[in-house]
């Protein structure tokens, strides 16, 4: 049945990417139409747009202030905005696209980007970034991420927002009580998970991610232990997922799973799993620098440290690529000029920065990055000193794919279930995905020559 729904989704990919040849290859060229075969229209400038906000709950609050800004700025704009979770987001975005109902714009961000952009939904924004005042203004490492994310026509779909990073934070206090060292190396991890564990008294070393978005985080896991730095072999058409250092990695993490970990771990997404850490007794947890304001508000800055992924015992780093996220304009859009405005706006300095000052996340905006705020928020800190000093190797993964994020997400999120439950082998589950890969992989460049 998963592979079905893969499938599903790559006709329907197919035969949008069928009608924008065809529109090629008439003699008026591609009329920008999308897959609905609305291309929408500037407008006014004025009036009202919708805003689909793809981390709907977790950043409502921060995105209504920025619409309350913009609002206030742009009194002749009325900004719409609708919150939607991040495990339902892509759904709802692929089921407007082919009935109707896109907003004029939207979050997307590099994971979904290609496959949002292989059914010709998204404005390019390349001329339009240009004639702006963000011009020159955005970090060009991000930016050049979502345009390589955009499934290889060289084109920006998404102007960043943010960047992201893996991080591994721990409990201070229970450390310093436990007699630990702070667990900077993989080895140091493993034994802190285990002496931290009294599961009769609900203790626990670690807590792992069993519910959604759960496949990036193992591959984090599987990565940074192997020491594998490319995600694909050397000629490029096979995914190094499944190498057997890969396997061997999965199985040591997988392992923690009801040893050192609460039971409840098995269908925790990222919500569940950063509040059962902020609420609870448990040593550590790998999340992102999206949940740092999470952990200030619950702990305070006394009680735990977020520091960059744990190394190997060389002193080497490996982690796998966070998605960049961004905020695209739909093509259907009536109002795309009141929409870039929003967008424009929501980018500035002072935007971007209280943005990402909430979110904990690295600014794409270069003058909001410098803030002082940066410096004050240690994993933000450590997280950017540790993408730059030459201790970190990035796995980049294959956003650019059309399939990536079904993937990684419907496809195979089930199958790490049983893989923690005993009821797969490690082996199994990534040899599995690897075959789809694979396949993803041969098609993309079948089609992009």
């Amino acid at each position: 049945m998963k592979i079905s729904i893969r499938r599903s989704r790559r006709a329907a990919t197919a035969v949008a990417l069928g009608s924008v040849l065809a529109l090629t290859a008439t003699a008026c060229g591609d009329d920008g139409s999308s897959a609905g075969g609305d291309k929408g229209a500037e407008g006014s400038g004025t009036g009202k747009i919708v805003f689909w906000d793809n981390n709907g709950g977790v950043r409502t609050d921060i995105w209504k202030e920025i619409i309350a800004d913009f609002e206030k700025a742009n009194p002749d704009i009325k900004v719409e905005y609708v919150g939607i979770p991040s495990t339902d987001y892509q759904s709802k975005v692929d089921t407007a696209i082919q009935g109707g109902g896109l907003p004029d714009v939207g979050g997307v961000g590099a994971a979904m980007l290609a496959g949002f952009a292989a059914q010709n939904a998204l404005e390019p924004l390349d001329d339009r970034l240009a004639k702006s005042s963000l011009s020159g203004k955005l970090n060009k490492d991000m930016v050049t991420s979502l345009t390589a994310a955009g499934g290889g026509d060289g084109k920006l779909y998404s102007i960043p927002t943010s960047a992201n990073n893996g991080v591994l934070y721990y409990r201070t206090d229970l450390f310093e009580k436990a007699g630990l060292d702070a667990p900077t190396t993989w080895e140091k991890f493993y034994a802190a998970a285990e002496k931290l564990t009294d599961s009769g008294k609900n203790k626990f070393g670690y807590t792992i991610r069993g519910g959604a978005g759960s496949i990036a985080q193992a591959l984090d896991a599987m990565y940074g232990q192997s020491g594998i730095t490319s995600f694909w072999d050397a000629s490029g058409e096979k995914t190094t997922v499944n190498d057997p250092k890969n396997v061997a990695a999965l199985e040591k993490y997988a392992a923690l799973y009801k040893k050192v970990t609460p039971a409840a771990d098995l269908n925790n997404d990222f919500t569940k799993m950063v509040a059962q850490w902020d609420s609870g007794t448990i040593g550590m947890l790998n999340h992102n620098l999206g949940s740092y304001q999470d952990h200030v508000k619950a702990l305070g800055t006394e009680k735990f440290r977020g520091i960059p992924q744990p190394t190997l015992a060389d002193g080497k780093r490996v982690q796998v690529s966070n998605p960049v996220d961004g905020v695209g304009l739909f093509k259907n859009s009536k109002n795309k000029e009141a929409a870039w405005k929003f967008i424009e706006f929501a980018s500035s300095h002072a935007e971007s920065s209280k943005f990402n000052e909430s979110a904990g996340q690295v600014p794409a905006n270069n003058d909001a990055a410098k803030d002082a705020w940066i410096s004050e928020a240690e994993p933000t800190k450590l997280a950017a000193a540790a993408l730059t000093d030459g201790s970190t190797t990035i796995v980049q993964l294959p956003y650019y794919l059309p399939d990536w994020n079904t993937i990684s997400k419907a496809d195979n999120e089930p199958n790490f279930q049983k893989v923690l439950n005993g009821d797969m082998k490690a082996k199994e589950f990534l040899d599995t995905m690897a075959g789809q890969l694979n396949e993803a992989q041969t098609e993309w460049k079948q089609r992009n020559g």
